[in-house]
């Protein structure tokens, strides 16, 4: 199976990171995050982490990111730096480091960045698989989509209740998203 995710920030002590999350301190923030995510991904699993692992105690977010189960896939964030992407480098489960990439699944394309890109435009007819899908990190939105654009997905651990999201759930919501938008566009054609 595959996974996408963006922005544990393990460690990162903020009341505006863990609170908001409904947590009531950034242990149990970090506690819970690896409880999640350990619960829906199994070890052989691949996860695209598209950035923003850990701030603040960097030994402690360590450790915490050695024990995710699965192949970790890092795209770095604006909060990773050099020297943490060569400390995620060290750990067993990290399989590489990237500042962004493409990633192919079936006859799809996605866009792999920490920041949300606009890839495509969604006023056009092609089917969506037809376009390049930005899967992007780094908003904190609780909102799967960026401005409402089916081709700009939100991974971040905001928007799924803190656990990464399997490759066919973000497909779905993207169809389900884009017929929704299809159906509010010939609803205004034919008020026309």
């Amino acid at each position: 199976m595959v996974y996408f995710t963006s922005d544990l920030h393990f460690c990162h002590d903020k009341d505006f990171i863990w609170q908001v999350r409904g947590f009531e301190s950034i242990d149990e923030m970090n506690a819970e995050i690896v409880r999640r995510w350990n619960e829906i991904v199994y070890p052989d699993d691949d996860v695209y982490v598209l950035g923003d692992l850990t701030l603040g105690n960097v030994e402690e977010g360590l450790k915490l990111i050695a024990k995710l189960n699965g192949y970790l896939h890092i795209i770095r964030g604006n909060h990773d730096t050099d020297t943490k992407a060569n400390r995620y480098l060290e750990l067993s489960n990290v399989v590489s480091v990237e500042f962004a990439t493409i990633y192919k699944y079936k006859k799809a394309i996605f866009w792999l960045s920490h920041y949300p890109t606009i890839t495509a435009n969604y006023d056009d007819d092609k089917p969506w698989a037809k376009h390049l899908v930005c899967l992007f990190g780094h908003t904190h939105q609780e909102q799967p989509f960026y401005n409402d654009n089916p081709y700009m997905f939100n991974v971040g651990m905001d928007a799924h209740n803190c656990t990464p999201i399997s490759i066919e759930k973000i497909i779905e919501t993207i169809r389900n998203k884009k017929q929704e938008l299809n159906n509010e566009k010939t609803k205004e054609n034919a008020n026309v």
